[in-house]
């Protein structure tokens, strides 16, 4: 194997159900990638997948607590040769940083849910918490809500520009055809959850940002946005299969 190969371990199983041993990815994989063209969205990149599984939420990073370090979680990081810069989480509303609340849900721990209204996304955890983070959310952010599933999971995803977005800025056409290069100054960041029902793509995504200021705000564009520190502590702790639940629109009488 070459010298610049590496470990993606999907975190339940440490292994992928469609390879004969554990998952790994080449800087020139990441590079390459395989395109998919997608609506809403787009995204495409080296992607994770695996057998369905009970999500086991006493593993993966430590969960914040009294004594959490921020600084070092949001501190900045090399990942598959990219350079993360540190997030200025002293700049936000501490609500919008991760950590553990106290969260009454019917769905089981290891459930994401994502409240698009609220500006959060929880990770049910057992004993009625939950892992939250703060979000911030596009317009197709609000399209789209129901249960879902968490089909596959993107390292460094590339992004296509709609046709609908390149309509409106003719500039976006020239990533049409080979997308936006995958780094820091990528729409989606870091990494990507795509969301399926069944069979089908929503076409929904939970994704990184090269914009801090987006989250806890409605922006022009996107899906559900998270700092690229966060979605990259999220995607440790889910592994493929994982159920999504988004939540529409309060009604006026809740």
């Amino acid at each position: 194997m070459n010298a610049d190969t590496k470990d993606i371990r999907q975190i339940a199983s440490g292994t992928d159900s469609t390879a004969e041993g554990p998952l790994r990815l080449s800087r020139r994989a990441l590079i390459i990638g395989a395109p998919l063209v997608l609506a809403a969205c787009q995204s495409s990149g080296i992607a994770t997948t695996g057998a369905a599984i009970t999500p086991a939420v006493a593993k993966g990073p430590p969960l914040p607590g009294e004594d959490f370090d921020y600084a070092k979680a949001y501190a900045a990081v090399t990942d598959y040769d990219f350079k993360v810069p540190a997030l200025p989480y002293k700049n936000f509303d501490r609500k919008y940083w991760r950590q553990v609340v106290d969260y009454d849900s019917r769905h089981p721990a290891g459930t994401i849910i994502v409240d698009p209204y609220g500006k959060f996304l929880y990770w049910t955890l057992p004993g009625g918490k939950a892992l939250r983070y703060g979000i911030g959310v596009g317009k197709a952010g609000f399209a789209w809500s129901g249960d879902a599933k968490v089909r596959v999971k993107r390292v460094w995803p590339l992004w296509r520009p709609p046709r609908e977005m390149i309509a409106r800025n003719p500039h976006l056409e020239k990533y049409w055809k080979d997308g936006y290069p995958r780094g820091p100054q990528n729409p989606l960041g870091a990494r990507a959850l795509d969301l399926w029902q069944g069979s089908v793509d929503t076409l929904y995504r939970i994704h990184g940002t090269k914009e801090p200021n987006s989250i806890g705000r409605s922006v022009s564009s996107g899906c559900i946005r998270m700092w690229n520190q966060d979605i990259m502590d999220l995607f440790e702790r889910v592994p493929t299969h994982t159920n999504v639940v988004v939540l529409g629109k309060p009604s006026a009488s809740s």
